[in-house]
């Protein structure tokens, strides 16, 4: 892990995280190293109250495969034929065609946990479990782009939770939050825009 482990500063990998919709079945590292990025990140990120809400589950091979199969059968019951095949061609080609993906999820008992403790912060919680959720989501994707993956963000949710309940047996306190398709990338990403920072950063001094 070593080998390729932060190559740039963080700085440098924060800038370099995009979304890649152009992505192979390949990885430059192994699953182990894979792993070993959710592994750190569900460790070492932070959580209000240090809840540790946020749960994380690895899909490689066919459980990713199994993933977006179930998407593509959920949407397929929803819309119409005509519709399907543009949305079959974008799931194949931009997230089943990687080689694997993160589910991101947060558990709700340990969200009630806390609402019953602290009652004057009980509206609270499911707002920092968000952010907790959003902390793991942003590690994650920095920790594979620096490795030499691609991944974009998805929200097939909450349409496909209890098929992925069901289909890898998950607690039903479990929320899904948001799916992670990560691969080699096989083209660059698009061009970005930035806001001006003086209309979204205030400094006094």
């Amino acid at each position: 892990m070593e080998d390729w482990y932060m190559k740039r500063s963080f700085e440098e990998a924060l800038k370099h995280r995009r979304s890649y919709y152009s992505i192979n079945n390949e990885s430059p590292i192994s699953d182990l190293e894979i792993e070993q990025i959710v592994n750190t990140a569900v460790t070492h990120v932070p959580s209000s109250f240090n809840s540790q809400s946020t749960r994380a589950v690895l899909l490689l091979g066919e459980h990713h495969l199994k993933l977006w199969n179930i998407v593509k059968e959920t949407l397929k019951k929803m819309i119409s034929a005509e519709a399907f095949v543009q949305t079959e061609a974008k799931i194949d080609g931009c997230f089943a065609s990687g080689h694997g993906t993160v589910l991101f999820f947060e558990d709700q008992t340990v969200i009630e946990g806390l609402q019953n403790a602290f009652p004057s912060y009980a509206d609270n919680f499911p707002i920092w479990s968000m952010h907790t959720s959003a902390m793991h989501q942003l590690a994650i994707w920095t920790m594979l782009e620096d490795a030499g993956l691609g991944a974009t963000l998805q929200h097939y949710n909450p349409l496909i939770d209890d098929e992925v309940r069901t289909t890898w047996d998950l607690p039903i306190s479990w929320k899904l939050v948001a799916e992670m398709p990560f691969g080699t990338p096989t083209a660059e990403p698009g061009s970005k825009e930035f806001q001006d920072l003086k209309e979204r950063v205030k400094v006094f001094k």
